[in-house]
């Protein structure tokens, strides 16, 4: 791997161990996500620093080039995440589904207080002209 290359990623991963520290920082992002990130992060500098390590896996599993191997742990990777996140939205859409239910169950429950409410406020008015015009 060349020398450049090299640097780049580490230039890279340092900007997102910055970025995720920053958003930490700033409550802007879920530990779990931040874990997830620093750890990819981590694995990209360790594969810059140790390229022959990946280079010696990649043509021991039978890959031509070792960035055919590095591109297909990168899009496994985020593949997974993409899968985590997609499970994570569909409970949340679930969640606001009841929420809003719920939400709207109260609402008429306290429609028909209100309702209530005012009905035997007429009735005791009513009731209280009746009594003052019989005087």
């Amino acid at each position: 791997m060349p020398t450049i290359t090299r640097v780049l990623l580490i230039i890279g991963a340092l900007i997102v161990f910055y970025t995720i520290a920053k958003r930490v920082k700033k409550d802007k992002i879920l530990m779990q996500d931040a874990i997830y990130w620093l750890i990819l992060g981590i694995l990209i500098v360790l594969a810059a620093v140790f390229p022959h390590g990946i280079i010696r896996l990649a043509y021991a599993l039978g890959f031509m080039s070792a960035s055919n191997f590095v591109f297909l742990i990168i899009v496994g990777l985020l593949l997974i995440k993409l899968f985590s996140l997609s499970c994570e939205v569909s409970l949340l859409r679930h969640k606001v589904e009841e929420l809003s239910q719920e939400h709207g169950l109260t609402e008429k429950r306290l429609d028909d207080a209100d309702r209530r409410r005012m009905h035997a406020q007429r009735k005791a008015a009513q009731r209280e002209d009746a009594g003052e015009k019989q005087e």
